[in-house]
């Protein structure tokens, strides 16, 4: 049974048509994965599904009860406020006719109970606790405790008024509530957004167990790969539709292309042919068989000719060093990196990269990637230690934040900035690569969107020619086809690479070696996401000795064991204060560094706003509103600027 029927459904806005004619159908355990380059309508699709956007033509069928908050659940990027309520009584909320259910079963043991034997009432009682059970009634609140806990919600978030959480905060909530509302039809906008690595695998298996429909948009290939089974790529205004998980479309994507351009180059030949037999012989002595070709022709090109297979436009990325580095990269000892004196985020004994090693840095938000990662770069001082560059080591940059990006400079001069060799040309060559056409190269970085802006630094790496890459989180804001282009470009690097990510599927594909940091140090294992795995799950099942501390590592030495560390009952409670306050710290952090995200968004968009006014202004020949306008803009850029500073400075705290 088909819960979704969409018939030739077209949507645009003004004279732009962002899908047309799309038609398809979405069954009752369906698990759909929706791919396609950014902007090419996967949001306005979910948004017209939920009915929060009506298509321009063509009809949405809906089965009986398929409506936003009832059958169907949505998770968009920015969800809707929750209200007042503490996290804990929102999710309550979710069992509304549960609890009521489990009142009157109260009643009626009460009733039961004052009534002695009443057949009547003992019948109604065993029909009604009966209901309650299946309906899940004794595990609701288990229910709840695993879902906050899944996603990382602390027992001291659980009384806090959701109204006081920051925008990532809010949408974990809000998904916690679609998932324990088991909806008929669940859909997810980028829902691992803001989680970790942990609570992403735990949205995996919640999902695994889901017995409605799921289609979710998501530009992490390796959460597609486990939690979907079919494929809907939107792309050029139409949709194609795939059996399989996303590496199973690729194939069968690639497949597909190529069976089109092969019809279509049989159909141009004939064409080609048929035109001139038609130009040869229409005034000679076959006239009527030319006219009754050109007829058949007509037809045939009005009716059954199909249009030249479009190809989605990629962005090119000829990283290439320009010398060759030595053998030993980077070389640190007894080094030490945080922010406090005695208070280190990351101890690590010693470490080395070599020349073509692939290193990803991974573990939990706030344990210290980031500041490892600057530490080794030079941009923060060691706590303790040293850090030494190889011979002939040049170093390419990508931060987190795009710091290196100043808001009110042009993509052009972003992209030429520190590198005095880089010509106007070559600059606006590699621009071109990366899909920044004609006066694209003019707009201010305070103009462009996210992903643009990681293409941006992502030129910057091109023109640079390092050879030693260190990358925080690269594929933030890039779509899937420009990730998939940065992952092979990697993947063929000739220098070293550092990057620290928390996509898995760029990890498993690129990485030579692993760098795994937890609150006992770091370790270094050999091979991609899959050995990372292999050794946590050994971990898992491999005990401490009685008595004895977790043990500490370092990169070039896996798994040693430190010698045991009895601490008097003081030290222990010192030690525990320390991580309260420190974890009560990073909480503050990373509410403010997510508050600050949406702060950006907003001041971004208020900016392009103001821009669209001031050339309106400007059309209709309003000078006073274009003076009134322009003392608003250098005012709105520069709340943008210190909002950037501050997102980077807590970035950076939060390591």
């Amino acid at each position: 049974m088909s819960l979704i029927i969409a018939e030739n459904i077209t949507k645009a806005f003004g004279t732009l048509e962002v899908m047309k004619n799309i038609s398809f159908r979405l069954g009752e355990t369906e698990r759909v994965g929706l791919v396609g380059p950014n902007g090419e309508g996967k949001t306005t699709m979910l948004r017209i599904i939920a009915g929060l956007a009506e298509p321009t033509a063509g009809q949405l069928h809906r089965a009986r009860d398929m409506k936003l908050d009832a059958g169907i659940g949505y998770l968009p990027q920015d969800p809707p406020r929750m209200g007042d309520a503490t996290l804990y009584d929102s999710m309550l909320a979710v069992f509304a006719d549960l609890i009521q259910m489990e009142r009157d079963v109260h009643d009626l043991a009460d009733r039961l109970a004052a009534a002695g034997d009443d057949p009547a009432l003992l019948e109604k009682y065993g029909q009604l606790q009966h209901r309650f059970e299946d309906l899940g009634g004794y595990d609701y609140t288990n229910r709840i405790e695993q879902t906050l806990t899944g996603l990382n919600f602390p027992r001291s978030m659980w009384t806090q008024p959701v109204s006081q959480f920051s925008g990532g905060q809010c949408t974990r909530a809000y998904l916690a509530k679609l998932i324990l509302m088991q909806p008929t039809v669940l859909m997810l906008d980028e829902p691992t957004n803001h989680l970790d690595l942990d609570s992403v695998e735990w949205l995996e298996q919640t999902l695994a167990t889901f017995r409605g429909a799921l289609v979710v948009v998501s530009h992490d290939r390796y959460f597609l790969d486990n939690v979907t089974t079919a494929t809907w790529e939107i792309a050029a205004g139409s949709l194609e539709t795939y059996r399989g998980s996303y590496s199973t479309y690729l194939t069968k994507r690639e497949e597909r292309l190529a069976d089109k351009m092969r019809v279509w180059e049989s159909q141009q030949e004939y064409i080609s042919t048929t035109r001139d037999f038609i130009a040869k012989h229409i005034a000679g002595q076959r006239t009527k068989e030319a006219q009754g070709r050109r007829t058949k022709l007509e037809r045939f090109i009005r009716d059954e000719a199909i249009e030249k297979p479009l190809q989605n436009r990629e962005i090119h990325l000829p990283l290439k060093p320009a010398r060759r580095a030595g053998d030993i990269v980077i070389r640190a000892r007894d080094l030490q990196a945080g922010y406090q004196q005695g208070k280190p985020l990351v101890s690590v004994e010693s470490l080395e990269l070599l020349r073509g090693q692939r290193v990803a840095i991974v573990g939990a938000n706030g344990i210290g990637k980031t500041t490892l990662l600057r530490t080794l770069l030079g941009q923060l001082e060691p706590l303790a230690g040293e850090v030494t560059l190889g011979s002939n080591v040049s170093v390419g940059y990508l931060s987190q934040t795009h710091a290196e990006l100043e808001p009110n400079s042009t993509v052009l001069d972003a992209v030429m900035k520190d590198n005095p060799t880089c010509t106007t040309g070559q600059a606006r060559d590699v621009l071109g690569s990366l899909l920044f056409i004609g006066d694209d190269v003019f707009k201010k970085i305070s103009e462009i969107s996210g992903g643009q802006r990681s293409r941006v630094v992502l030129a910057r790496l091109v023109v640079q020619n390092a050879n030693l890459l260190m990358l925080d989180e690269p594929t933030n804001h890039l779509d899937i086809p420009s990730t998939e282009i940065l992952q092979e470009a990697l993947a063929v690097f000739e220098g070293a690479v550092m990057f620290v990510s928390h996509d898995r599927y760029l990890i498993q594909s690129v990485a030579t070696h692993i760098w795994a940091i937890d609150e006992t140090g770091l370790r270094e294992i050999l091979g991609g996401w899959d050995a990372f795995v292999q050794w946590r799950e050994s971990r898992k099942n491999k005990p401490p000795a009685k008595g004895s501390a977790a043990p500490a590592t370092s990169a070039c030495q896996c798994e040693t064991v430190a010698e045991d560390i009895e601490k008097s009952k003081t030290q222990r409670k010192e030690d525990y204060k320390n991580a309260r306050k420190q974890s009560n710290l990073t909480q503050r952090l990373k509410r403010r560094h997510e508050e600050l995200e949406s702060l950006i968004e907003k001041t971004e968009q208020s900016l392009a706003d103001l821009h669209d006014e001031i050339s309106q202004a400007g059309m209709d020949g309003d000078m006073a509103r274009i003076e009134k306008l322009g003392l608003e803009f250098p005012k709105k850029e520069d709340e943008l600027k210190k909002l950037w500073q501050e997102w980077e400075q807590v970035g950076e705290e939060l390591g």
